[in-house]
């Protein structure tokens, strides 16, 4: 899990993860997508997703609490970046 991890990169890597902390999140009601291309294609999906959302009663919850995120299936050192995999997810609400 998360401590091994720590120590995995610690020692390996030499890396400082003291920083480092291990959060669970609820993040409540969300729409996620996921988008395959490059970081700056993403407009695209999430327009997919606010359309999805308006036709079916919800909006963006956005908020300093609620926030966007993603999260990166592929490392981008390693990927060519029309295969990078991106789950990109927004907070939403019932209208």
């Amino acid at each position: 899990g998360f401590v091994w991890a720590v120590e995995t990169a610690s020692k390996k890597k030499k890396l400082d993860c003291s920083a480092a902390e291990f959060l669970t999140v609820d993040e409540g009601l969300c729409v996620q997508i996921l988008h395959i291309g490059p970081y700056d294609d993403e407009p695209a999906p999430v327009a997919l997703m606010d359309a999805h959302l308006k036709e079916n009663g919800y909006e963006n919850d956005l908020s300093d609490i609620r926030l966007h995120h993603e999260i990166y299936l592929t490392d981008a050192r390693k990927v060519a970046p029309e295969k990078w995999k991106t789950v990109i997810r927004h907070p939403i609400r019932k209208v």
